[in-house]
This record gives structure tokens, C-alpha cells and sequence, in this order.
């Protein structure tokens, strides 16, 4: 899934250029380029599928030239991800009535790729031989209030592989209180936005559980993988409910399971999260770019596009360059950069 805006790690990120886009981590790949070299020995090029919005199609070519351009579906409007994974789940149905699917955030940081896919081929596994929905869980590290959670049952495991287990309910982000109780409790686990499938169960789910958007896909099916498929999409995506996957399926359905999972996830969605997720030199700065500093701590410094920068006395900040835009603000007051950005 690659059509979301993106826009939150202003300036790096903007509506424009989101930041599944942009190599956010100072690695020479951007977080698309790094979700796509995840799957390597797992899933063949010609299998990823790209969803993404029709603004974006020719910067998901230019990086992964390596899958089809056939693979790369186009929204014509945000309709959230329900929406967004009947599309792909009905187009790949017709190409392969047996598939065993992933269904990935584009945008997402993973640090241990080889422990993500020995929990993803274990999972392929299981669905490919259940009709169960199977999600990654990721085991939290701090009382964290801006992820969902995934309350799971450790008493019930599934006989097929004892490292799944069932799930009892999906939590919606909590306060603070609330996120330290989830913590101590430890059944608690956040919600990666990570589905592993087989073609037929999701399909069939949203047959049961959302079936406004079933009926669009249904209709598409004759058009699907035809010279006519982005008319019709272009005139049958609109009318879908926005609605999350999360909501449409996932809270209904009832073979609902869990892998809990630990290998270094973070959902790059803040300047925080990046800075918590990237090394950090001995004063615990993270510095991306050719930046050196003095009498500086805990701050994220990334300016990858000048050819020097000196930073000295700073705490708790972030520095961030991109195309002739600075922003300096303090980490712990982040969450007000759209307002001083515009949203862009």
C-alpha cells in the first residue's frame, strides 16, 4: 500500500513527495525501496503488487522498475485501506484464484528483514492451509499512545504453529494510563498494519463484512486485468465507503490471529519515531547527512542535501533540510509542524 500523503516528517516529507517516497533513513533507498527489498526470496518481482494513488505512478516505476508496470494499481481518490486491499485482492484473484498474500505498509521501517521473513513465510504457511486472517503483532518496547493494539489470547495457540495465537480484540490508540496497563499486562501488542492471507478468506470477509465494497469489486471483476480496467475503476472507486480494513473486516471476522513479533518496526509516521529507530551517536544524536556537532544532545538532525552543517548547543531538537525548506523545533513539540507548515 503506497498512497497515503505522508507528510507528517515536514520537509522531508510533503504531499508531493510523501515519505514512502523519500529515503528517509540516510541509506540511499527510500522506505518503498525498503519494503520491496524485505520480501527478496521471499515473494517473486512479478508478484508484489503496488496500490497507490494515480499522482504517483511514475515515481513507484523510476524505483522498483523491477515489477510489472501491470502491478501497479492506481486509486483515482483515498478511500482509506479497506478499499485499497479489495482492489488488489480481486485483481490478484483473477491472476491466481490460490494465492497466499502479504499485505504491507509501503512506508514502514523494519531493521531485522531476516527475522521479518522467517515470521512472514511461517504465516504464508499457515493461511495456505486455514481460512484465517493472520496479523503481525510487534512486541512494544515503552508505553507508546500512538499505535492501535492487539490484545491476544497466550492460552490459545493455533495446533498448526504454536507461535500464533488467537485474537481476543483490537484496541484503538490509548491514553497514556491505559498504554502503561497494556505494557504490564503483556497480552498486549502493537498493531503493524501488517495482514497475511489467502486470496479466497479475504475476499470472502469482505463478502460477509463489507459488502457495499465487495459488490463495486464483483462488478469490476469483468474488466479487471482488460484494457478497460482504470475506466472502470476510475468510475466505480469513488462511489466505496473510506473505511480502514481494520473496521470493515478485522474487528468481525472471527479466525482472527496474531504472530507476536519483534524485528525492529517502527511506522516512521514522527521525527521521533525516526530518531528512535536509527542509531544515534554517543550523545544520542541521530544525525543524517554531513552534519557535526558540539555541545549537542538527543536531537535528529537531517540535512542530507547541504554539504556542511555545524550544529552546537542543542537538546532535544530537530534540524531538517529539504529543497531550500529548514525546520528547527524542539522533539517534544513535533506534533505542531503541520500547523506551522500548512500541511505541506
Amino acid at each position: 500500500m503506497a498512497g497515503g500523503v505522508g507528510s507528517r516528517i515536514w520537509p522531508v516529507s510533503t504531499q508531493q513527495m510523501p515519505k514512502q517516497f523519500v529515503d528517509i533513513v540516510g541509506c540511499g533507498r527510500t522506505l518503498l525501496q525498503l519494503t520491496m527489498d524485505r520480501f527478496k526470496g521471499l515473494v517473486p518481482d512479478e508478484n508484489v503488487w503496488v496500490v497507490t494513488s494515480r499522482h504517483y505512478r511514475d515515481i513507484v516505476h523510476e524505483q522498483l522498475p523491477q515489477i510489472p508496470l501491470g502491478n501497479i494499481l492506481l486509486e483515482p481518490c483515498r478511500r482509506n485501506t479497506a478499499p485499497c486491499i479489495a482492489y488488489a485482492s480481486w485483481r490478484i484473484k483473477k491472476q491466481d484464484p490460490k494465492a497466499n498474500i502479504v499485505v504491507s505498509p509501503s512506508d514502514h521501517f523494519v531493521l531485522d528483514t531476516v527475522e521479518f521473513r522467517r515470521i512472514a513465510a511461517s504465516c504464508l504457511e499457515f493461511v495456505s492451509v486455514s481460512d484465517s486472517i493472520v496479523t503481525l503483532g510487534i512486541r512494544p518496547s515503552r508505553p507508546e499512545t500512538g499505535y492501535g493494539y492487539i490484545q491476544v489470547d497466550r492460552s490459545a495457540s493455533s495446533p498448526r504453529n504454536p507461535s500464533i495465537l488467537r485474537v481476543d480484540a483490537f484496541r484503538e490508540k490509548p491514553d497514556l494510563a491505559t498504554a502503561t496497563r497494556y505494557l504490564e499486562q503483556g497480552n498486549y501488542l502493537w498493531n503493524a498494519g501488517i495482514f497475511i492471507w489467502n486470496v479466497n478468506t479475504i475476499v470472502n470477509s469482505l463478502r460477509i463484512y463489507a459488502r457495499e465494497i465487495s459488490e463495486i469489486f464483483e462488478n469490476l471483476l469483468p474488466f479487471l486485468a482488460t484494457e478497460r480496467e482504470q475506466e472502470k475503476v476510475d468510475e466505480a472507486f469513488p462511489t466505496c465507503p473510506s473505511i480502514s480494513i481494520d473496521y470493515a473486516v478485522m474487528e468481525k471476522a472471527e479466525e482472527i490471529f496474531c504472530h507476536p513479533s519483534d524485528f525492529g518496526w517502527s511506522d516512521m509516521g514522527t521525527w521521533g519515531s525516526l530518531h528512535d529507530n536509527t542509531p544515534s551517536d554517543a550523545a544520542g544524536n541521530t544525525l543524517i547527512g554531513p552534519v557535526d556537532t558540539y555541545e549537542t544532545r538527543n536531537c535528529i538532525i537531517h540535512t542530507s542535501g547541504l554539504k556542511k552543517v555545524i550544529v552546537q548547543g542543542l537538546e532535544g531538537y530537530i534540524v531538517a533540510e529539504k529543497d531550500g525548506q529548514l525546520l528547527i523545533c524542539k522533539l517534544s513539540e513535533e506534533q505542531r509542524i503541520k500547523d506551522f507548515s500548512g500541511g505541506n
